[in-house]
C-alpha cells in the first residue's frame, strides 16, 4: 500500500510517498510563502495528482488537532487552518481516505513505530524549530488531552514572568532558532533576516562572546524544561526532533548543561530526522484503516 504523506510547517511543506512498511519511496520539499494555507492545499492536491498510485493521504500538521474528526482547531504557525476540517475537504477533493495528526505527535509515533521507542511504554518527544512542540506517550498510549493540546511544551515557563507578559518567558520564546536569531540581531543591530540559526552556532563554536551567552542560555532553558518534564512524567527517554538535532554536538551539549541540575535521564534524537513527520502520519493513517496486516497493528 502506498500513501501520499505530508508534513506541514509554517515555512515549508514536506511531501512524500510512503509504504505500509515505513519506506519512503519518493519525497520533495517546497517553500511556503507567509504560511499560506491555500498554497499548502494546492501543493497537496498537485502531489496527489502526480502520484495516482497512492491509496490514501496522511497529514502531519502543527497546532491543536482532533485526529478523530479531522478538524484543526488551532493551526499553529498556519493560522489559515484554524477551525478547518482538512480531512473532509481533502476527501471531497480527491475521493481518497484522509487522516491528520499533530506534527509533534507524528514525530513521536514514528519513533514508536520504526525507531528506538518500539518497546517503550513511557517516553516524550520535544521538537525544536520555529516553535517548540511536544508529545507524550504514557502507559502505552499517546496523550491528546481534553482540548487536543497535550504536549504543548512550548508554553512551559523557563523563568518567572515579569511585567512584560507571560509569553516572553516560555520555551517558544527562549528555546527556538527564531529566538536565537532575534536576540542576536538585537545585539548586533541588524535585521533578523540577515542571520540564521546556523550562523549563531558557528560563531558560538568560534568562541564569540555574544553567541556564547545566547547559546548557553538557550541550552540552560531547555534543561530546565527537561528537569520539570522528567519529574512530572518519569519517562524512560526524552527524544528530540527538529532542525537543531542535525548539530552533531547537540546531545553532548545538552547533557553537559543538564549535569548542573543533578538529573540523570536518557536523552536521544529522533531516529528518522526530518522524515519523522511523514512516517508518523503514515503510521497514524494505518491505525485508522487497519487491514489485519501485522505491520499496521498498534505496538
Amino acid at each position: 500500500m502506498k500513501l501520499a504523506a505530508f508534513d506541514i510547517g509554517g515555512t515549508s511543506l514536506k511531501m512524500g510517498v510512503t509504504t505500509d512498511l515505513g519506506e519512503i519511496v519518493k519525497k520533495e520539499q517546497v517553500e511556503v510563502q507567509q504560511s499560506s494555507g491555500k498554497e499548502i492545499l494546492e501543493h497537496i492536491l498537485q502531489w496527489v495528482k502526480d502520484n495516482p498510485d497512492c491509496e490514501g493521504i496522511a497529514i502531519s500538521v502543527p497546532g491543536h488537532v482532533d485526529a478523530v474528526s479531522g478538524t484543526i482547531f488551532m493551526g499553529g504557525t498556519v493560522r489559515d487552518f484554524d477551525r478547518f476540517n482538512i480531512v473532509d475537504w481533502l476527501a471531497k477533493e480527491t475521493s481518497l481516505p484522509v487522516t491528520v495528526e499533530n506534527d509533534a505527535h507524528c514525530a513521536l509515533l514514528a519513533e514508536r513505530w520504526l525507531g528506538k521507542a518500539q518497546s517503550m511504554a513511557d517516553f516524550l518527544m520535544i521538537t525544536i524549530g520555529t516553535g517548540v512542540g511536544g508529545a507524550i506517550f504514557c502507559n502505552n498510549a499517546l496523550v491528546h488531552g481534553k482540548g487536543f493540546s497535550a504536549g504543548e511544551f512550548g508554553r512551559m515557563l523557563t523563568s518567572r514572568p515579569a511585567s512584560d507578559g507571560v509569553s516572553q518567558y516560555t520555551m517558544d520564546k527562549t528555546c527556538t532558532m527564531s529566538s536565537l536569531r532575534e536576540y542576536y540581531s538585537l545585539h548586533m543591530a541588524c535585521s533578523q533576516e540577515e542571520v540564521s540559526g546556523e550562523d549563531v552556532f558557528a560563531k558560538y563554536d568560534e568562541g564569540d562572546p555574544i553567541c556564547s551567552r545566547l547559546v548557553i542560555t538557550f541550552y540552560q532553558d531547555i534543561c530546565a524544561a527537561i528537569y520539570n518534564l522528567a519529574h512530572i512524567f518519569d519517562p524512560e527517554c526524552i527524544f528530540f526532533g527538529g532542525g537543531i538535532t542535525a548539530r552533531e554536538q547537540f546531545l553532548q551539549e545538552i547533557k553537559f548543561h543538564l549535569a548542573w541540575f543533578g538529573l540523570e535521564i536518557k536523552l536521544d534524537t529522533a531516529t528518522h530526522g526530518n522524515d519523522s513527520g511523514m512516517l508518523g502520519a503514515s503510521w497514524h493513517f494505518l491505525q485508522q484503516h487497519k487491514d489485519g496486516d501485522k505491520n499496521h497493528q498498534a505496538p
